[in-house]
């Protein structure tokens, strides 16, 4: 981006209690040229039907024009185009918004004013969508500070329908906190109330904004900082008798407790704390479990019998475990167990489809899915879980190959041993080590 743009990071440092003006002069053609090349090529695209080439063709008057009706604002964006993807660990759908090209090119030259505006003001506890942020991160924050710190009691807490129930009022009057641009402002208002369609049908929204859009995580940071972040800062944490610890990625967040009243309380007041922003919780996902340190042993004084709760934080399942060294008490993690059994389905579909391709061609597609999945879910203690997919995908291959005729010459110790000889099927690895554990 222009560096002009940092200027915004700059007054933002300098007078965090003023509000930011002037801000529709950086979607200038400069920036908005930037941010077409900066698009990602090949992905749908919108009701528009325009692609990055076509667009590129004339590149010069096409975002000469869109600035000036971003200056007249005369611009409206164009209803996002709605597809449904599948939801790992489900057999529901995830429903997706595809904006047209341009809409893409202003929402991305104004997530990266939104972030330099916001990001200075979000907690380290949020990890979702943000700078130099990930997934790994999150969970091995979770994992240590339950593993070090006082934690009894988790609440897995979990927002029904997160992206869809956005209220728009309630957006604006957050976005407005920090910014003092009406038409900077009004764009945003138009992104929100700009719609969907849907098999060739136009719905207009009075909430929500289509997850899937550039924007729409910094605006979904900036909902759950106000809504859920700075509560849990303020208000509940000071007003617990135990300590409390929280973690957030996205819309899905656990928060810890030390005393089971705190979290009982907690939750109760979760249900009314959303309601007021046109949010709800998802009641058949959200409880409170026993998990922490003395969890094994009060089940075993009050003679419940069976393992303790697991519960489940951005694909992976945290369960109770002991150090092989030692014996000391430790979390671990495997892989989500409803995730796995998706991957291994998709990937017997897959192969299926795919059994009449060449056999180094497959192997090799496979290798880079492979890849993928173990730069993931490679984290400490998670082998097995990893060679469990990796195994599923050999057998499957197997299967599919021996579909394809000659069934009786193609046996496991002949034929299909040397297959893997000469296109080995790559081992899982341990990519993110969780371990820093310190007592308390």
């Amino acid at each position: 981006m222009n560096n002009s743009i940092s200027n915004v990071g700059v007054f933002v440092s300098k007078h965090p209690e003023r509000r930011v003006q002037n801000l529709a002069r950086y979607l200038s053609e400069e920036n908005l040229k930037i941010a077409f090349y900066k698009l990602k090529k090949g992905k749908a695209v919108g009701v528009d039907g325009v692609t990055l080439n076509e667009y590129a063709s004339n590149l010069d008057d096409n975002i000469h024009n869109l600035y000036k009706r971003l200056v007249n604002m005369t611009y409206k964006p164009k209803p996002s185009k709605r597809v449904y993807i599948p939801k790992p660990g489900s057999n529901k759908k995830r429903p997706l918004g595809i904006p047209s090209l341009e809409d893409k090119i202003v929402q991305y030259v104004m997530a990266i004013i939104l972030n330099q505006i916001f990001e200075p003001m979000f907690i380290d506890e949020s990890y979702g969508f943000r700078p130099k942020r990930n997934c790994h991160q999150a969970v091995t924050h979770l994992r240590n500070m339950i593993v070090t710190r006082k934690v009894n009691y988790i609440v897995d807490a979990d927002i029904k329908g997160f992206f869809d129930n956005i209220n728009h009022d309630w957006m604006i009057k957050f976005l407005e906190y920090r910014i003092d641009d009406k038409r900077f402002i009004e764009i945003i208002k138009r992104f929100l109330a700009s719609g969907i369609i849907e098999n060739e049908m136009y719905y207009e929204l009075d909430k929500g904004t289509p997850q899937g859009g550039i924007i729409s995580p910094i605006l979904a940071n900036v909902y759950l900082h106000f809504v859920q972040d700075l509560w849990v800062e303020r208000i509940v944490k000071p007003k617990s008798r135990g300590e409390v610890y929280y973690v957030r990625y996205a819309d899905d967040s656990q928060i810890c407790f030390q005393y089971k009243d705190d979290a009982q309380r907690y939750y109760a007041s979760l249900i009314s704390r959303l309601s007021r922003f046109g949010l709800e919780v998802a009641k058949d996902k959200t409880r409170i479990i026993a998990f922490g340190r003395f969890t094994k042993s009060d089940m075993k004084a009050k003679g419940i019998k069976g393992k303790p709760s697991t519960f489940s934080f951005l694909g992976f399942t945290f369960y109770l475990s002991q150090t092989k060294s030692t014996g000391k008490f430790t979390v671990k993690l495997k892989t989500d167990s409803k995730k796995l059994n998706a991957k291994m389905r998709k990937a017997s579909e897959w192969l299926k489809q795919v059994r009449h391709n060449d056999v180094k061609d497959t192997i090799a597609s496979i290798n880079r899915s492979l890849r993928g999945h173990y730069q993931y879910y490679g984290v400490s203690d998670n082998i097995r879980c990893m060679n469990r997919f990796r195994k599923h995908i050999i057998r499957m291959l197997f299967k599919v190959l021996r579909s394809r005729g000659n069934r009786h010459r193609l046996t496991w110790d002949t034929y299909f041993n040397k297959i893997l000889k000469y296109n080995p099927i790559i081992n899982p690895k341990i990519y993110i080590k969780l371990y820093s554990d310190t007592a308390y």
